[in-house]
């Protein structure tokens, strides 16, 4: 058994030159938001959810993006209510949100 159920981590990096990054997105809002309601609805901790700030995860041209480990399902996401639906559908209840699938072929 993992420490934790499911681990998300949040791209907050900022790149110069406006090159695109996740943090021209306003990635850190998305991660504090979905900390605050991990949280909230009790997943935090041991044996439940980890989120986590994460440097380039090198998939830029679909940012913002996020991953849930351990099954590396890579989302991204417009807005809270795409925050809310990963909290509750993959986090609580362990199903993958498809609509917000990141492309497996996007990367930097």
């Amino acid at each position: 058994m993992s420490y934790y159920k499911h681990h998300i981590f949040f791209c907050l990096n900022q790149r110069s030159g406006g090159e695109a990054c996740c943090a021209n997105h306003d990635a850190q809002a998305a991660f504090d938001h979905c900390k605050a309601r991990v949280k909230a609805e009790g997943l935090a901790g041991p044996g439940g959810v980890r989120v986590n700030k994460a440097g380039c995860l090198d998939r830029c041209a679909g940012g913002p993006v996020a991953v849930v480990y351990p099954e590396a399902t890579w989302y991204t996401y417009v807005d809270k209510t795409d925050i809310e639906e990963i909290v509750e559908q993959h986090l609580k209840q362990g199903r993958v949100v498809e609509r917000l699938l990141l492309a497996p072929d996007v990367g930097r």
